[in-house]
């Protein structure tokens, strides 16, 4: 289907036809002499029908700038445009797309301010924020009027943020010649429309975004474009207490209440608690792991405010006995100690917002979700800072709070999402699996609103190994800090095969399992199991049988749960009993057993 002599800007295009999907240790930073399968596939669809409007929805790490910068390339040689500008969240992404941009001898100006009013003649366009189009679209809109210009729209969903954001950037760019919007979430969790995105009614007479070519996770991750990713999962016990004086004490991933939840979850990110220390600890020996393989592995902590990314840091300092790069604000200063850390071989870097969407470091291998954001955008861009990949058997390490949705969240990575419109509204707000996906869809900014909603004062915090989820499935059980069962799971090689990283977490579950069963008779007469061990116990065994239906059989985790439910009967795993968990087991088992 690709033709080779349709794209030769760069000598040796025309042969990404012949090529593997994926060149990790060449197309990380995009600009790559030749494409991935996707790009190319891309390119042709492009082509084919050569539209004004283009949205391409590509899994963060995908190499998305490299195919819109080489169609921006095509298109200036077919002289269907002279100029180009690209339109990005952050002041550091513009600096990065120009940087880009030069490999591949398109030369734009990311210092262009408003004041300005023009650019050089040296420059084939300008790089410039959302913000800017949004602070005067009608100078924008002359600039695009000038010549015949591309648009590239990075990660459009930002076009939506608000009411007003969207009529200037239609305003500012509706004269374009064409327009590439470029996505690695193509959703918002509100219903603000994106502009030039075409909407589409479903089924249900619900409006849904069109994208002209996906590229999911999913198949990234069978292509060995990105990195799988290993989902470190603590719990633990939180104790605070609240305005009226009363102590309250709770464990992350007990199915409480909403307030609950939320208040035991700001403990734990209290940084004078003991919860963060253990956590941070556990991080930096996952990242020490790896680092005997991938010698320039690096760690990043995303903080929810500024006054926590100074406390961890510091924490990390007194850890690993190194200067760690902290990351603020979005500002020029920043961009250079992202830029430094990037091209240095640190260790650690503490960050707020501005580097969970779109910043390429492609040596982050371990993170930790440290930030009380909880909305599937957030999530999504915050994770594709991992799953970059530059060589093959390199995994991804991330660890987070057990907090329902996040598990969900995790859970769901290779779900592919449309951004709907009239999107119809569930109350039940405690749900974690498509319960929890909808609740948490409901608000954009319900995830800031966490810590504000509930006034209270942290009084202590412990960490406990939870479990590891990979792949959709669940692996271990509870286990203290700095115990052996911990140790096993925070020692697993960091370069192999997807498939040996499922093998060998098995196979530690399994040490694991018969090290409790080891234990004397009289002791574990003693420590009963909960009920809410029991069910977790139940879940973690479902999700994992799950997890190796759906890799045999080609169909998503989320389909295989639905079939069962149906089945079965009974409410969403969340909410179900033992016994209807047990009889889901038993079900897939004996499907896994005639397969």
């Amino acid at each position: 289907m690709s033709t080779p002599h349709l794209f030769d800007p760069t000598p040796g295009a025309g042969q990404a036809e012949h090529m593997p999907p994926s060149f990790p240790g060449r197309a990380p930073w995009g600009t790559a002499g030749k494409l991935r399968l996707w790009q190319e596939e891309a390119l042709t669809a492009y082509f084919e029908r050569e539209p004004k409007d283009f949205l391409a929805a590509a899994t963060p790490g995908a190499g998305k700038t490299t195919f819109a910068l080489r169609l921006a390339k095509e298109l200036q040689a077919r002289r269907i445009v002279d100029r180009i500008i690209v339109v990005a969240p952050t002041e550091h992404l513009k600096r990065q797309w120009a940087e880009a941009a030069e490999r591949v001898t398109i030369h734009l100006d990311p210092t262009f301010r408003n004041k300005d009013r023009w650019f050089g003649r040296h420059y084939h366009g300008i790089a410039v924020t959302y913000a800017q189009v949004v602070a005067d679209a009608a100078l924008h809109r002359q600039l695009t009027e000038a010549g015949k210009t591309l648009v590239i729209l990075d990660e459009v969903h930002h076009g939506g943020d608000a009411l007003s954001w969207g009529d200037a950037i239609r305003e500012a760019f509706s004269p374009a010649t064409r327009r590439l919007s470029l996505s690695g979430t193509p959703f918002r969790s509100d219903t603000a429309a994106i502009p030039f995105v075409e909407y589409v009614r479903d089924k249900e007479g619900i409006r849904v975004s069109r994208t002209d070519y996906d590229y999911g996770y999913d198949r990234a991750l069978r292509d060995g474009v990105v990195r799988p990713v290993m989902f470190m999962v603590y719990a633990g016990s939180m104790r605070w207490r609240t305005t009226a004086g009363e102590e309250m004490e709770a464990k992350l991933g007990e199915g409480n209440t909403k307030d609950i939840t939320s208040q035991a979850w700001r403990t734990a990110l209290d940084p004078a608690g003991d919860w963060i220390p253990s956590v941070l600890r556990a991080a930096d020996r996952r990242l020490t792991e790896v680092r005997q393989s991938v010698p320039d592995a690096g760690g990043l902590v995303i903080a929810t405010d500024q006054f926590a990314a100074r406390a961890y840091a510091r924490i990390l300092e007194s850890i690993c006995g190194e200067e760690v790069t902290i990351v603020l604000s979005d500002e020029k200063a920043s961009s250079d100690r992202i830029a430094e850390y990037s091209a240095n071989t640190k260790r650690w870097m503490v960050a707020v917002r501005m580097v969970s969407e779109g910043v390429d470091v492609p040596r982050l291998a371990v993170g930790v979700y440290a930030t009380s954001s909880a909305t599937p955008l957030f999530f999504a861009q915050a994770i594709g800072r991992f799953v970059r990949a530059r060589r093959r058997g390199e995994t991804a390490s991330v660890f987070l709070p057990n907090v329902p949705t996040l598990m969900a969240l995790a859970s769901a990575m290779d779900v592919q999402r449309e951004h709907a419109l009239d999107r119809p509204r569930n109350e039940d707000e405690n749900g974690v699996d498509e319960d929890a996906m909808n609740a948490a869809n409901r608000e954009e900014k319900a995830s800031d609103e966490l810590g504000q909603e509930f006034a209270f004062q942290a009084v202590g915090s412990e960490a406990m190994f939870d479990r590891v989820v990979y792949e959709g499935g669940e692996f271990g059980f509870e286990a203290e800090v700095e115990s052996a069962e911990e140790l096993d799971f925070l020692g697993i090689p960091g370069l192999l095969e997807p498939e040996q990283v499922r093998e060998l977490l098995q196979h530690r579950q399994s040490r694991q399992e018969r090290r409790r069963k080891a234990r004397p008779a009289e002791v574990r007469a003693q420590d009963p199991t909960p009920l809410y061990r029991n069910i977790k116990e139940q879940r973690s065994l479902l999700n994992s049988l799950v997890g190796m239906w759906a890799k045999s059989t080609g169909e998503s985790h989320a389909m295989v749960h639905a079939e069962l439910r149906r089945i079965c009967g009974g409410p969403a795993v969340a909410q179900a009993s033992v016994t209807q968990l047990q009889a889901r087991i038993e079900l897939v088992r004996k499907r896994m057993g005639g397969h």
